[in-house]
């Protein structure tokens, strides 16, 4: 069979993978129908396992079509650096020392604003934390802001469309919160040295627009959830919660050697073997590692490097005869059914792109990065930390589109009209 009969069938694979990603809720239902099977149905309700789960079945249908050593060096030839990335620094940031200086940041500006304590804090969760990630990378803003919010708005006790509403919130701002810099956003970082588009650039172009986006939709949401976060008794353990600050420091600096080597996986990796030591060295400090939930988010990002590599035949064709308009509102729905970074990625293949092209394919994919869990890297992060959250404790791809629906439409707007 031909390379280009294998596109088609990697194109039907990944297209099958993605219904399986909107059929994922249903699945975790039907795990309570046939207890018999539970197991089997809640691995593939697992959104996180979806695409590598998928991934397993391509590289065998390659291998039997085209041989086995082809498709070894298909899957050999991706490149694993960013799901590796997402995992390790979603690990160390997720770690005590750090999300307690973050939390003890925010309830302190929380005590300078006179108005509700945790209506405040909700706030900073939606719109402060987002934009920290054009410093410590999306991933970071996203892992951290997830567990803030968790325990005050991902509750059994909230309407379950406001939860929809929220993480639809969390999810457009943490895409578009990291376009401040040219490293922190994976679509951004994609095209930033092909194009030479530095900070400076970035902050400039798109960051400030991002900014204005994001402070609405984090106020409007967090005027929605006003009375429903009121009253709320968040208990914690002094004792516990103390650590020294020479640990917080060196927790500080593993993140930071982490994000500065993002794209040298060896040393990243390196430095994250050093903080499992240390982190055993100092237990007494520390909660468990978030090493589950990371391991099934890289495994989700590997997946969509495997099957996206291979769909580059159609997307970009697409990409390239659109007017940048039309190009604009393509982004923002391809990204919806397929990784932003990839998108941009295909773009930046693209010779003799106009300026004002590169800026629509950018803008739109970044602005749709949270219609779904697979359109930006960072959301199966977000997913893995609060689906407990929500009944079944799985997250509906309709309820999300729904819910993210009015905040990327303020993203547009602001890319599209200033």
């Amino acid at each position: 069979m031909t390379a280009s009969a294998i596109e088609i069938i990697a194109a039907i694979v990944f297209g099958v993978a993605l219904l399986h990603t909107f059929s994922a809720k249903s699945i975790e239902v039907l795990a309570h129908k046939y207890p018999r099977h539970a197991g089997l149905m809640h691995l593939l309700g697992e959104v996180e396992v979806v695409f590598g789960f998928w991934a397993f079945i391509l590289i065998g249908l390659m291998a039997l079509i085209a041989g086995g050593s082809e498709a070894l060096s298909y899957v050999e030839s991706r490149h694993y650096t960013e799901p590796l990335f997402v995992f390790v620094v979603m690990v160390v940031a997720a770690s005590r020392p750090i999300l307690l200086m973050v939390q003890r940041a925010i309830l302190q500006i929380a005590r300078f604003v006179p108005l509700n304590n945790l209506v405040v804090q909700v706030w900073l969760g939606l719109a402060i934390v987002p934009l920290l990630g054009s410093l410590i990378t999306e991933p970071a803003a996203m892992t951290l802001a997830a567990l803030i919010l968790a325990p005050l708005v991902f509750k059994p006790e909230m309407p379950e469309w406001l939860k929809y509403a929220t993480i639809g919130v969390l999810f457009v701002n943490v895409s578009i919160g990291g376009t401040l810099t040219a490293y922190a956003a994976p679509p951004v970082l994609m095209v930033a040295a092909t194009w030479q588009w530095d900070t400076v650039f970035m902050a400039t172009q798109l960051g400030w627009k991002a900014t204005i986006a994001v402070l609405i939709n984090a106020s409007v949401m967090t005027f929605m959830l006003r009375r429903y976060v009121r009253g709320v008794a968040v208990k914690q353990d002094e004792a516990k919660n103390t650590v020294p600050l020479t640990v917080s420091a060196i927790h500080l600096l593993f993140l930071a050697g982490v994000v500065m080597f993002a794209h040298h996986m060896v040393i990243f990796i390196g430095l994250f073997m050093l903080f499992l030591g240390f982190t055993q060295a100092y237990e007494r400090y520390q909660s468990p590692l978030i090493l589950k939930e990371g391991l099934l988010v890289g495994f989700f990002l590997a997946g969509l490097v495997v099957l996206g590599g291979m769909q580059q035949w159609w997307l970009q064709p697409i990409v390239s005869r659109l007017e940048p308009t039309a190009l604009f509102f393509s982004a923002a729905l391809l990204t919806a059914v397929t990784d932003n970074a990839a998108l941009t990625y295909l773009g930046s293949l693209i010779t003799g792109i106009s300026d004002e092209a590169k800026y629509m394919l950018v803008a739109g994919a970044v602005a749709g990065g949270g219609l779904t869990v697979i359109a930006n890297a960072p959301n199966p992060a977000g997913a893995a930390l609060l689906k407990n959250g929500f009944a079944d404790q799985s997250i509906g791809a309709g309820g999300l589109l729904l819910g993210a629906l009015p905040p990327t439409i303020v993203a547009l707007l602001m890319f599209l009209l200033f």
